[in-house]
């Protein structure tokens, strides 16, 4: 366990190479094997620290890598602290289970991605790879992390990629406006989650987990105001609002289709997206000590996980129907931590990640079938061309909509249950989300793979054969239809589907025979560890907290409940989309407002662009104004001032104070030319002017006396 600094570098070395070499020297061979060979030890040494992990007594290992930032005397509550930040590595339950899944999951899309992405020039498919390993590079320094701050770096890192992901195809003007909506959408959450740091940093004078969680427990619950930790927990959950695409900053996501298959993928199943949820589990002692908070932490995920679903009941994109049910998923996720289900909500997003990724990858085969076709109203009839495909994701779709024994099922379950006994009200919208899920799951899969064949032609050329690949990926050359994927795109569908099958079973409940082992070996990354001086008040924590028990029998019938809710959905969208398709469209005919207002998204978008962005441009254009006028004017008006003053300044030192020096002179000359006539040089001139003088003194004398 000490080599856990290995993991996350692993994928960062194969970023490297094919970012600065990969780009120009490699052929997509070598690429592939430099990204792929990679994330596999990286998954190796996963698995290899998950099993050490599992034989360890205390199941919690740190491993400093290096000291980052020495000692600064920095403010606290307490007085002048010193702020230090190791960079550190932390294996317990929860990171050691997102290891498996980040590394897993996304090895099996860095082997699908060799085939789908295969059109690409060797620089761009270079250049694709580098992209993913600095994607997972930095994912797995998120959640290994063993402060908020190489947390906050892993965080920062994954928001950088997926704005370099999502906009791969910088070329389309819509992929390159996604990438920046997602990179500005999760600056706004950021911005909570760094004021989030510095609070937690002032209050507790450290940002290291475990010490953060040992002083919030020894903190009183703020059950009757809102507390400083109750501030902190809010701008924590802004920051997850962004990552996790929760009401009001999901918007991004939807638009995130226009990046690659695998990207989609990526971000939506194991990654980006559940970094949020993560980052709340992780500080689960701090949200447990802030209750008002967490019920709206509960409200935000249930209110999300019913929008989101409602609005997939009518996208006809086949990829925006996936994107808005991984948003109604987050919602479930964050409904769960809400109410204090924290394993839970990591179950879920562990069985999450295999399901969606594989429905993820699915569309993308069927995409790649359809010659870049996403409109499910342009499919039909493709489990006759594909039938690997459909397979697969009809597991994957059976699992999401929480049929058993698949693994959605038991996750899904499990929230349900916990958000019963805590709240009534967000468990109708919760039962009603997964009815709702069914429908639009089952919708997907008739709309593609079942009833006639909707697809543009093709012409039927040399043996045309469902199993075999047609079509040139890049683009060129004819289409000669729809056909089932190569092996390197299938098998990584055959695995997932395997894992949508079996990861549940870690969770079987109690009431089912099983001992929810999963809730089990979570639980302590979820609390603190009892000491002298944090054990008592932890306990007393939770004796706080009033505890809801219900028979078995309940359990059972809650869990009846949600499976015919379920089944309700699958055999109305069955019914509306392939036994009798024209009550579809005479239902949308009856409730067209209803509809409209469903397909534009509750016009979320065109709210915020009327708003936030016209508003925002505006005012952009108003200060361009003021600088322009006003700073501007005001500088040139500055300039103007100082030419006019100082060619008056020039006229008065012309005319006043070189005229004033000139007459002088002229004066001075003037008279010197008259005074010298005076000068005559003849003596009885002067003895003249002497007897007139001594004359006009006597003659003054003599009057004045």
């Amino acid at each position: 366990m000490d080599v856990i600094w290995l993991i996350p570098i692993l994928p960062g070395i194969g970023a490297a190479v094919n970012g600065l070499l990969g780009i120009r020297f490699f052929s997509k061979a070598q690429s592939a094997a430099v990204a792929c060979g990679s994330m596999g030890l990286a998954a190796a040494l996963s698995i290899y620290a998950f099993v050490q992990l599992l034989g360890s007594e205390s199941r919690v290992h740190d491993v400093v890598v290096a000291t980052w930032i020495p000692a600064i005397a920095l403010e606290t509550v307490d007085g002048i602290g010193a702020f230090a930040v190791d960079w550190a590595f932390r294996l317990d339950p929860l990171s050691g289970m997102m290891i498996l899944v980040v590394s897993g999951i996304g090895l099996l899309i860095h082997i699908y991605s060799t085939s789908y992405m295969h059109g690409e020039s060797d620089a761009g498919y270079a250049r694709f790879f580098c992209y993913l390993n600095l994607f997972c590079f930095f994912m797995l320094t998120l959640v290994l992390g063993a402060n908020l701050l190489v947390m906050f770096v892993g965080w920062e890192g994954v928001g950088l990629c997926s704005y370099l992901l999502i906009g791969f195809w910088y070329q389309k003007q819509s992929a390159s406006d996604a990438g920046k909506k997602a990179f500005l959408v999760n600056r706004i959450g950021d911005w909570g989650f760094v004021l989030g740091i510095f609070l937690i940093f002032f209050t507790f004078g450290t940002l290291d987990f475990r010490e953060v969680a040992a002083g919030a427990a020894a903190m009183p619950i703020e059950t009757a105001e809102f507390g400083v930790i109750s501030l902190i927990c809010l701008f924590l959950f802004v920051g997850a609002t962004g990552k996790s695409a929760q009401i009001p900053l999901y918007v991004w996501l939807p638009d995130a289709m226009e990046g690659p298959t695998p990207v989609s993928a990526l971000i939506h199943a194991a990654t980006m997206v559940t970094a949020g949820v993560y980052m709340v589990c992780r500080n689960a002692v701090l949200f447990t000590h802030a209750p008002m908070v967490m019920t709206i932490v509960a409200v935000i995920g249930g209110v999300t996980a019913l929008m989101a679903a409602s609005i997939g009941l009518t996208q006809t994109d086949i990829k925006r129907v996936l994107a808005y049910s991984t948003v109604s998923q987050l919602g479930y996720m964050f409904l769960a931590t809400g109410v204090g289900a924290f394993a839970a909500g990591a179950f879920h997003l562990m069985t999450h990640a295999f399901f969606k990724a594989l429905l993820f990858l699915g569309s993308g085969s069927v995409i790649h079938a359809m010659n870049d076709e996403q409109d499910m109203r342009h499919m039909g009839g493709l489990k006759t061309f594909m039938p690997v495909t459909f397979v697969t994701m009809l597991v994957g779709t059976l699992a999401i909509a929480g049929i058993p024994p698949l693994a959605g099922f038991f996750s899904k379950d499990e929230i349900l249950f916990q958000t019963f006994l805590h709240n009534r009200v967000l468990w109708i919208l919760a039962v009603a989300t997964a009815g709702m899920t069914a429908f639009y799951m089952f919708r997907l899969m008739a709309m593609t793979f079942y009833g006639e064949y909707r697809g543009p032609a093709w012409e039927h050329g040399e043996g045309h054969d469902a199993g075999e690949d047609h079509s040139d990926h890049d683009g060129h050359g004819a289409w000669h239809g729809p056909h089932e994927s190569p092996t390197a795109m299938t098998g990584p569908l055959m695995a997932l589907a395997v894992g949508a099958i079996v990861a549940g079973f870690v969770g079987i409940p109690a009431a089912l025979g099983g001992g929810n082992a999963i809730e089990h070996f979570l639980e302590p990354s979820f609390t603190v560890e009892a000491t002298e001086e944090a054990g008592p008040v932890a306990e007393a924590a939770g004796e706080a907290e009033e505890v809801h028990e219900v028979s078995h029998a309940a359990e059972l019938g809650l869990m009846a409940l949600s499976i015919l809710v379920a089944l309700g959905g699958i055999a109305l969208a069955h019914r509306l989309y392939i036994r009798r398709p024209e009550l579809a469209e005479a239902w949308r005919a009856r409730w067209a407002g209803a509809h409209r207002l469903l397909l534009n998204k509750y016009y979320v978008d065109e709210l915020y662009q009327s708003t936030v962005v016209r508003g925002t441009m505006s005012g952009g254009r108003g200060l361009w104004r003021f600088d322009g006028r006003v700073v501007d004017g005001a500088v040139n008006g500055t300039g103007w001032l100082t030419l006019a003053s100082s060619w008056c300044s020039q006229l008065f030192d012309r005319y006043v104070v070189d005229g004033a020096v000139n007459l002088v002179g002229w004066s001075a000359s003037e008279s010197s030319f008259s005074l010298r006539r005076i000068q005559t040089g003849l003596i009885q001139n002067y003895a003249l002017v002497m007897l007139l003088g001594v004359f006009v003194f006597v003659s003054i004398y003599l009057l004045v006396r």
